[in-house]
């Protein structure tokens, strides 16, 4: 039960704003930390009064010397009872209670919890950017960079917390209770105090540095690393196993050299406290020895002093290190910074409404798109797609088609001009919902790695198993999906599909996805080569299920096989981001243009024929 009570102090999912994380290193952390700030003041509160407690042991150390030289043996604990009770109630209630709430609230609330908090926020955040942004990094590295933040930034947080009363409290009531005793024994312990925090200023802030540069080599190393386990396929197609080698073998090197480079500053900053401890210990118990030699101080005092200056040896041993952890830690959490902090490039207005699609009228107004070079792919494109036509979209490769595609998804933010649903501007709506109104089966078709049904379900979470199985008969899935077997044992829609789908040929993964969008059952479809990893035969096969799929609905279709579009009302020829044709499939035939070149190229140019 008190375990259960700790662990539910604080909510991984609390709902909080999706604004920006600050790019400030110290931002950032309050950022998050402000929202567990009860819990840290509480660890704070418990970290002083265990610090004052420890010291209150020493203190009653060298009294109880002092108290059992002087007192008569047979008089003591009637004499000295009551102090000695209150000793006991120290040493065996108070003690065990502050460390055993202070490991409560670090261990069950801010380990666990507060780490998973951040996580879970940063991925929320992260998993919301645009594609582009999964499209400039590595998906291995920015996993591990959310990973590592909120490890890192709970550590870092929880030690300065504990670290600052120990420094505070035991070499101030050390200072206090040294001059107390005579105020020269305070000369070795300031003198000390003085050359620790010059060491501190010299090592600490160039750790962090060197900490950031092994955090960033870290992460290199790991986006390589998951870069090639993700193309394993590609990676065993070729006979490059010693380019690779050399290639992740390079990271490994940098990640090295670079945390060489940190545990230098860690050996040396070892040292040297090393060194100044054993001045400290030495001068300290020197001295006190020599003052009681002159009778100005007890034999109590000898063992107060000598046994502090050993415990804050050990203590400013474990200080330098826990600085020197919080400082890694900030390291990492600035790599990391990198990657979540970055403001979001596609928005929802705070004005942005749900779309309403009634007819299902697309229309591309002087569109410009060029991801953010100076020229090129689309420039003043104009198109209107009536309610429930069918149009092909057709081209050479880097024509514009799928930047087509994707800007009416609102993958991309428009450069210049608008596109229309229904008369509703689409940067003006969320973009849940215009992505809710639109099923759009592409030709690179990836899996989620979870089973044959979550895949499905993708589509219409809700969908009833009736209503899954008609669309998977109606993609003509149902014929492998009941012979699949993962390596758990689960078959058929329990199956385990593999990352990206990759236990499934190329045509069962387009067949699962031709039937979750049958699932779906948007108003607008979009399919871009969506036949392209189907056999011939198939293709035919389901081919009049797409005609159902496309009934009563406005797609917009693109192919490179062209004789799966002839049939569509409309083919609209692209060239350079431009329209130069648009027509039936006959008409254009007759036109004798591009769209005629490319078709007698697909139907026999490529067939050389032998006398």
């Amino acid at each position: 039960m008190i375990f259960r009570w700790f662990e539910s102090l604080i909510d991984i999912f609390a709902k909080t704003g999706d604004e920006t994380p600050p790019r400030s290193v110290w931002r950032f952390y309050w950022h998050y930390l402000r929202q567990v700030k009860g819990i840290l003041a509480a660890v704070c509160v418990l970290g002083f009064f265990g610090a004052l407690v420890e010291v209150a042991l020493f203190e009653f150390l060298g009294r109880l010397i002092d108290l059992a030289n002087v007192a008569p043996s047979e008089d003591f604990f009637t004499r000295h009872g009551r102090e000695l009770a209150w000793m006991v109630f120290v040493a065996l209630i108070a003690r065990p209670i502050l460390f055993s709430l202070h490991d409560l609230l670090v261990n069950q609330a801010l380990v666990p919890g507060f780490t998973a908090r951040v996580r879970w926020q940063q991925h929320r955040y992260v998993v919301r950017q645009s594609l582009s942004f999964f499209q400039n990094d590595y998906a291995g590295r920015i996993a591990n960079r959310i990973m590592q933040t909120g490890a890192s930034l709970r550590e870092s947080a929880v030690q300065v917390v504990d670290a600052i009363w120990h420094v505070l409290i035991y070499t101030g009531t050390a200072l206090v209770l040294f001059a107390q005793a005579d105020p020269w024994l305070m000369v070795p312990l300031a003198v000390w105090a003085v050359g620790y925090v010059a060491l501190l200023a010299f090592f600490v802030p160039r750790t962090k540095e060197r900490s950031w540069l092994a955090s960033q080599a870290r992460s290199r190393f790991m986006g390589r690393v998951v870069d090639g386990y993700t193309n394993i396929a590609t990676l065993k197609l070729f006979p490059h196993v010693e380019r690779e080698d050399a290639y992740v073998a390079e990271a490994v090197a940098d990640n090295a050299d670079k945390l060489r480079s940190m545990t230098r500053l860690t050996t040396a900053m070892d040292f040297s406290i090393t060194c100044l401890n054993g001045l400290l210990i030495v001068s300290t118990s020197g001295l006190a020895l020599w003052l009681w030699s002159k009778g100005a101080i007890t034999t109590g005092a000898i063992a107060l002093t000598t046994g502090l200056v050993i415990r804050i040896n050990n203590m400013s041993g474990w200080i330098m290190w826990v600085v020197n952890g919080i400082f890694e830690a900030i390291g990492t959490v600035q790599d990391g910074m990198q990657t979540v902090a970055q403001p979001h490039t596609v928005i929802d207005r705070e004005d942005a409404k749900p779309l309403q699609v009634t007819r299902g009228e697309v229309r591309f107004e002087d569109i410009h798109f060029h991801y953010g070079k100076q020229g090129g792919v689309i420039a003043g494109l104009d198109l209107t797609v009536k309610p429930g036509e069918r149009i092909g979209l057709v081209g050479p490769s880097g024509a514009g088609k799928s930047t087509l595609v994707n800007v009416l998804l609102r993958l991309y933010d428009l450069e210049a001009g608008r596109i229309l649903i229904d008369g509703q501007d689409i940067a003006g709506v969320t973009q849940e919902s215009l992505r809710g109104q639109i099923g759009v089966v592409t030709q690179d078709t990836s899996l989620l790695h979870r089973s044959i049904r979550d895949n499905l379900l993708y589509g219409r979470p809700s969908a009833s198993e009736a209503e899954v199985e008609a669309a998977v008969r109606s993609a003509r899935a149902d014929g492998f999906i009941a012979s699949l077997v993962d390596g758990e044992g689960h078959t058929g829609y329990e199956a385990m599909v593999g990352e990206r789908g990759v236990k499934l040929s190329g045509g069962q993964r387009q067949r699962i996805a031709i039937a979750r969008v049958l699932l779906k059952n948007a108003p607008l479809l979009l399919l871009d080569e969506a036949t392209s990893a189907l056999d011939s035969e198939v293709e035919a096969a389901i081919q009049d299920n797409l005609d159902t799929l496309m009934e009563g609905k406005t797609v917009i279709a693109i192919a490179h096989r062209l004789s799966t579009i002839a049939r569509m009302d409309r083919l609209v020829v692209m060239d350079q981001g431009l329209i130069v044709e648009t027509g039936t499939h006959a008409e254009l035939i007759e036109r004798d243009g591009l769209y005629a070149r490319l078709w007698r190229r697909q139907t026999g140019g490529f067939v050389a024929v032998e006398a």
